[in-house]
């Protein structure tokens, strides 16, 4: 007959779909019985009413019935007092929250945080973060998506992100699109309200965006700031001391002048520049020849100039607008255009950059 230990262990494989841990590791495997060749599993589940609880009943009742000897399981639903769900979110948020100053921000759970920046807006940066995430993602490697462009957030359109996030006490449980964790304040507004907030209001919900979120354990956090060199981008820097700097331009001198001034600002902060990305660097006429519309050159040179990597030049194409507006990232989709490739030889030289 089978055993309760056995029944516990193999609940090991079952995770919670939001938060993304084993329920035997966060406490919701509240009891086991045995009734000969049937399994009754109590589930505590971390808040009342949890939109994921049909999920979590197959998952269980699925995982008990591979063991050998059990023809039945059954699963009953409790949720987890107010001071177990306040111990768990405390735990989960600990090491988001363990900067060694008090200004500082736990970066233990992430192992490279590139901001990516913008000298002004227009010049591609979000779909430039969009397509990054996508690409590291198929990489491998676990992506999480922070949208610090409080006033002019585009992320969650350009990802497919909808719906509100789950939030367990003071824990924000971010959205999902292919295994990268999202969160933007367009996750709590409608798209067309807008944002009118001062500085420190401002400064508040890009903290919690970093302290009060379940990131887990990621490979890379992309961080898309807003344009220019704001208090955002100060605050990133006194928060999160492992962050660093990639700028995003288009060919023409104006663009390329007013990002060299973002690039110059992360030398004040101690953010060091990993690399420039050229957008709408040219057109590719039907015969295969580029017009070169805003110019040319203007990546390479402000590359040249902050001491960085040029690590792309992304072509203008119309397809590129169309996905973000579809909210599915170009680099899935793939054969669509030949900023494709680019994106993805982007990504795979800033990997080799941040790792080499």
């Amino acid at each position: 007959m089978v055993t309760k230990e056995q029944v516990f262990d193999i609940l090991k494989e079952v995770d919670d779909p939001e938060i993304g841990r084993p329920i035997t590791e966060l406490g919701m495997v509240e009891d086991i019985k045995i009734d000969g060749d049937k399994v009754l599993v109590n589930i505590k589940l971390t808040i009342p009413g949890c939109p994921l609880k049909a999920r979590i009943n197959d998952e269980v009742t699925q995982k008990v019935k591979e063991l050998e000897g059990v023809k039945e399981a059954e699963v009953f639903f409790t949720s987890m007092t107010d001071q177990e769900r306040q111990k768990l979110t405390q735990e989960l948020l600990s090491k988001y929250q363990s900067g060694e100053k008090e200004e500082e921000t736990g970066t233990e759970f992430v192992k490279h945080i590139v901001c990516i920046a913008s000298g002004k807006g227009g010049v591609g940066k979000s779909t430039v973060t969009a397509n990054l995430a996508a690409a590291l993602a198929d990489m491998g490697y676990k992506v999480g998506v922070l949208d610090a462009d409080v006033y002019g957030f585009s992320i969650p359109r350009m990802m497919g992100c909808q719906g509100q996030p789950t939030i367990i006490e003071n824990m924000i449980i971010p959205p999902e699109r292919e295994g990268i964790k999202i969160i933007s304040m367009g996750l709590f507004l409608d798209e067309d309200t807008p944002v009118i907030w001062r500085g420190p209001m401002l400064h508040k919900a890009v903290q919690q965006f970093m302290t009060d979120v379940h990131w887990d354990d990621l490979d890379f956090m992309l961080i898309d700031l807003p344009p220019g060199t704001g208090d955002v981008t100060i605050t990133i820097a006194q928060k999160f001391k492992k962050s660093q700097l990639l700028v995003v331009t288009t060919p023409q001198k104006a663009a390329a002048n007013v990002a060299l001034r973002v690039g110059r600002m992360a030398d004040k902060v101690e953010l060091k520049v990993v690399g420039v990305i050229e957008n709408m660097s040219y057109y590719q006429m039907p015969d295969g020849s580029r017009e070169y519309i805003f110019g040319s050159g203007g990546g390479e040179r402000l590359a040249r100039l902050l001491n960085a990597q040029l690590l792309g030049e992304i072509p203008l194409d119309k397809t590129v607008r169309e996905c973000s507006d579809e909210g599915t990232p170009l680099v899935w989709n793939e054969n669509k255009s030949p900023a494709t490739g680019i994106y993805r030889e982007s990504a795979k030289k800033l990997v080799e950059i941040l790792e080499g």
